[in-house]
């Protein structure tokens, strides 16, 4: 059984489809941003904090998300990508590693050349594979909540994700807005969107995904849409099968 579902996915894999998918018109450019985050667990203790960083050029924007954990683990999420009249993402990189991240990973990927590059651990052996990589219009690892911001309101999306378990997939998520969010804003009651965020693997490969246990996760993502839209928060894990956390940004005293 096992051995059929490998065939199964991969047959899928080799054979990709992405019709009609279309980039994200860019709604509100990105410039120069600095900001501070907190990771927390679902019992709302504190376990790494983060850094926001991202410069824009004229031809890209370079954006880096950084969570250091108190156990010395490390998440790191670089991502260059346009914004002329769409979002179009040019290369990226994530290094997992340390004892929160049991497999740990340094993936990367690039538009231009196609070409992507894992180099992952498994029960203490350490393995490089590279190869190709076809990457519709609207592939946006590192971006998603970059995304959310410029749905228009109440609007669903679909775009593509590679998935890395470590085997590079290409997977679709659907974005879609579930319910309006009330929030404290200071002594005010403000309210927001709730994105539902869900990997579509259809039923082929959403069985294969289940039975190996390397099915991507859900999120939800908390966005301010009234005016200029902003980030208020996440919940989802950060690595396959791993546990969910809080990201959110963190104010000063």
């Amino acid at each position: 059984m096992h051995s059929l579902l490998v065939v199964m996915v991969g047959l899928v894999l080799l054979a990709p489809s992405f019709a009609g998918a279309a980039p994200v018109e860019v709604r509100f450019l990105e410039g120069i941003t600095r900001g501070f985050l907190v990771l927390r667990s679902t019992t709302g203790q504190t376990v790494a904090q983060g850094d926001l960083i991202q410069t824009a050029h004229p031809d890209r924007v370079d954006s880096q998300m950084i969570f250091r954990f108190k156990d010395g683990s490390l998440y790191d999420e670089r991502v260059t990508f346009s914004q002329h009249h769409v979002f179009s993402l040019l290369s990226y990189r994530l290094i997992e590693k340390g004892p929160s991240f049991p497999e740990p990973m340094d993936v990367s990927f690039e538009r231009a050349q196609g070409r992507y590059r894992v180099t992952s651990t498994e029960k203490g052996h350490e393995k490089t594979s590279s190869g190709t990589l076809e990457l519709p219009p609207d592939v946006y690892n590192g971006m998603i909540v970059m995304i959310l911001r410029n749905l228009p309101s109440r609007r669903a999306e679909t775009v593509h994700f590679v998935a890395f378990t470590p085997t590079p997939r290409m997977i679709q998520l659907e974005l879609e807005p579930a319910e309006d969010q009330k929030l404290q804003l200071g002594e005010q009651e403000a309210h927001a969107t709730l994105f539902a965020v869900r990997p579509k693997l259809g039923m082929l490969l959403g069985l294969a995904a289940r039975v190996l246990g390397k099915r991507p996760s859900s999120y939800e993502c908390v966005i301010w849409t009234k005016d200029v839209p902003a980030f208020i928060r996440c919940d989802g894990p950060l690595r396959l099968n791993g546990p969910a956390y809080r990201f959110e940004l963190i104010n000063f005293r």
